[in-house]
């Protein structure tokens, strides 16, 4: 076989045959996926829910629902963070183009489409675009709805600190750090003395003082890696028998646990409802704990089972409700199921942070505004709840995880023989005690 020349210059064909044009060899996953697309008829509903968006004769015909929504998932199947990235990803892969219905001469859409698509379509139609994915998990008993787990987590904002202003003055941090400079005596300040001074200031770090005019959304809070950043909080409620997310939620990254999780125990129950299903047990870790949270949750008719920080001795004066329901709660956590469902929260709620926030590629956001955002989210947590059913179905839940098949097939391998050489190793040692047996005293009375 000859060696073959990359020619440095290729005079472009007039024409192509379609039949002589390269096809995609496709995605088993994708191809699965699209079939339940298919079956479900979700671009026709889909369509119909948002042809109140459009004019009916006036202007030319956008990209169809279906791909926009297709491409917000693409974004959680490929680990793909931005809208840009996205749009790049689909025109530049043949499977990512079947998938969406396009051929090799259309052109896919841009990020500028998608941005476009989401201003003009609201946050209830991506609400009921989540809640038609948890109805194809329902059908699959994929949705139990008795025991709800709820967990929060930050995420990274589209703005900087270096660019926050005064509530009140709409100074920004420099001009304010030079003022205070100038009226402790130092006329023309440096930066070391900028820096020297805002280090030794107490509270300088309050939202109730400074906002980025950017992204108003956005609060000063500390990372899970020990940052201080402008971010977004999203709560996750969890189904814990089955793993699916049945409600997310964004909200003030300053909002503690025990205020946040009335909105998302409302989009929970609101949610379960619908497909006919009602909530008996409520789990959660020690941040969700207080008094009026454990009875409210009582109230509601929810078996708490939320970890207790150590408080030491307290007093109830007048508060004999909360008292009862704070005692059931710790009997309940101390108990052998209560034990168990903290042990199944570390990895029922946090697997999905990790699968949409780490893999999924959505620790920053690339939005601004807790609308845009909860859009994006909505659809990239349906995505993740998509991939738990589609490891029901063909049993890999993301397209990548194939890529790593022959490694997995070769860890069964090692382990069914390490089960047989085990197994071998008990038999020879079982037949050499008996043989022992045999020959001892036992043998010698014989």
């Amino acid at each position: 076989m000859a060696l073959g020349r990359r020619k440095s210059e290729r005079q472009e064909t007039l024409w192509v045959a379609r039949s002589e044009v390269c096809q995609g060899p496709g995605h088993p996953f994708y191809v699965r996926l699209n079939a339940i697309f298919a079956d479900a008829e979700f671009d026709a509903w889909v369509e119909k829910r948002c042809e109140r968006f459009y004019a009916k004769k006036r202007g030319r015909p956008s990209i169809p629902p279906g791909v926009y929504f297709r491409m917000l998932m693409i974004g959680y199947f490929e680990g793909l963070d931005s809208e840009r990235g996205i749009a790049w990803r689909c025109a530049d892969s043949l499977t990512l183009r079947e998938f969406l219905g396009y051929e090799l001469t259309d052109k896919t859409p841009e990020h500028s489409t998608l941005s476009v698509i989401r201003n003009r379509v609201d946050v209830e139609t991506h609400e009921e675009v989540f809640g038609w994915i948890l109805e194809r998990l329902d059908e699959r008993g994929l949705i139990k709805g008795k025991t709800i787990g709820v967990d929060a987590t930050t995420l990274e904002a589209n703005a900087a600190l270096r660019s926050l202003v005064r509530r009140d003055t709409d100074q920004g941090y420099r001009e304010f750090l030079e003022a205070l400079a100038k009226e402790s005596g130092i006329e023309t300040p440096t930066r070391q003395d900028l820096a020297r001074l805002d280090r030794k200031r107490k509270g300088k770090g309050s939202n109730g003082d400074w906002y980025n005019p950017h992204d108003p959304d956005a609060k000063i809070t500390k990372m899970k890696d020990g940052r201080t950043h402008l971010a977004h909080k999203a709560e996750h409620a969890v189904d814990m028998e089955t793993g699916a997310t049945v409600a997310v939620t964004v909200q003030p990254a300053n909002r503690g646990d025990t205020h946040s999780v009335g909105e998302t125990l409302a989009e929970t129950t609101e949610n379960l409802d619908e497909m006919g299903h009602e909530a008996e047990e409520f789990v959660a870790d020690k941040g969700y704990h207080s008094r009026r949270v454990v009875e409210l949750l009582r109230q509601a008719g929810l078996r708490t089972y939320i970890a207790e920080p150590q408080r030491g001795r307290q007093r109830w004066n007048g508060q004999t409700q909360e008292q009862q329901a704070v005692y059931a709660n710790r009997r309940r956590i101390r108990g052998e199921r209560g034990k168990r469902l903290q042990r199944s929260r570390g990895e029922v709620l946090e697997r999905p942070f990790a699968h949409c926030y780490e893999t999924g590629a959505m620790r920053r956001t690339h939005l601004r505004g807790h609308e845009k955002i909860r859009k994006r989210l909505l659809i990239h947590v349906a995505a993740s709840n998509l991939s738990l059913l589609m490891r029901t179905v063909c049993g890999i839940g993301k397209p990548k995880t194939l890529q790593d098949l022959p490694g997995s097939l070769w860890a069964v391998l090692a382990s069914l023989w390490g089960h047989i050489r085990a197994a071998q190793r008990r038999y020879l040692l079982e037949k050499w005690i008996d043989s022992d047996q045999l020959s001892g005293p036992r043998a010698a009375a014989a």
